[in-house]
């Protein structure tokens, strides 16, 4: 039993090395097919290399390729920016050509103004003050109002809670919103808005019965609101916010 043992085992020894031997010289061949694979893959390699250029100081960052005409615009003069808020200013539609007068004249210390981007701003802060004036939001109206405007509404807010009154409102939209006055004054601006809105509001007492106003009626509302922003210097006018500086009642 062990002879035989001995020479089986032998037998597959043999055959063990001899299928080593023939994988190793398979692996080990390189044909013809595969040295050409070789040099295109190590010419697409130093292409990439190329066209990475110098900059490239890694193989992490990948340089996206540029196209000569993708030349950055240069940077825009004062004249130009001058000439660009005067077509907008011109392009308004003011019914009072003194409020065009004031536009141009706020417009040579803000050549950003844009009458249109204002009173879309305007509307939503108009919109802001009467819903958070409702709800007896003080620092909300902080944000938005000048001190003499915010004082005011705040001791008019105090009335009414000494009262125990709420407000129910419901804002529905502006109908219409347009400038009427426009001035420059110790580098402020001043922009007088007359806003036409429609509101559904109620005041109720302490017991929940309704002392003014409708819940369920829409009316009309004509508003005439004052803003500012100081625009006399480059720090001053990075602050883009306007506040409500004035309210006034229609005519």
């Amino acid at each position: 039993m062990s002879g035989q043992f001995d020479i089986i085992t032998l037998i597959a020894l043999v055959v063990a090395v001899a299928a080593i031997i023939k994988l190793r010289s398979v692996l080990g061949h390189r044909t013809d097919e595969d040295e050409q694979r070789v040099e295109r893959l190590k010419t697409r390699e130093r292409e990439a290399r190329q066209r990475a250029g110098p900059e490239s100081g890694s193989a992490d960052v990948i340089t996206m390729p540029r196209r000569d005409r993708d030349v950055p615009a240069p940077a825009a003069t004062a004249e130009t920016l001058t000439a660009n808020a005067e077509t907008r200013i011109k392009a308004y539609p003011a019914t009072d050509p003194a409020v065009t007068a004031g536009l141009l004249e706020i417009a040579k210390l803000d050549p950003a103004l844009d009458p249109d981007a204002f009173l879309t701003g305007a509307g939503q802060a108009y919109e802001m003050i009467v819903s958070a004036f409702a709800e007896g939001n003080r620092r909300m109206l902080r944000d938005l109002l000048s001190k003499d405007v915010l004082d005011g509404f705040t001791a008019a807010i105090a009335d009414r809670e000494s009262r125990e009154e709420t407000v129910d409102q419901q804002f529905v939209g502006i109908k219409k919103a347009e400038i009427i006055e426009a001035e420059l004054k110790g580098g402020v601006a001043y922009l007088t808005v007359r806003f036409a809105s429609e509101l559904i509001s109620a005041v109720r007492d302490k017991t929940g019965n309704v002392i003014s106003g409708d819940p369920q009626t829409i009316t009309d509302v004509t508003d005439i609101w004052t803003f500012c922003r100081d625009v006399s210097t480059a720090r001053a006018r990075s602050d883009l916010n306007w506040r409500l500086d004035a309210t006034q009642a229609p005519n």
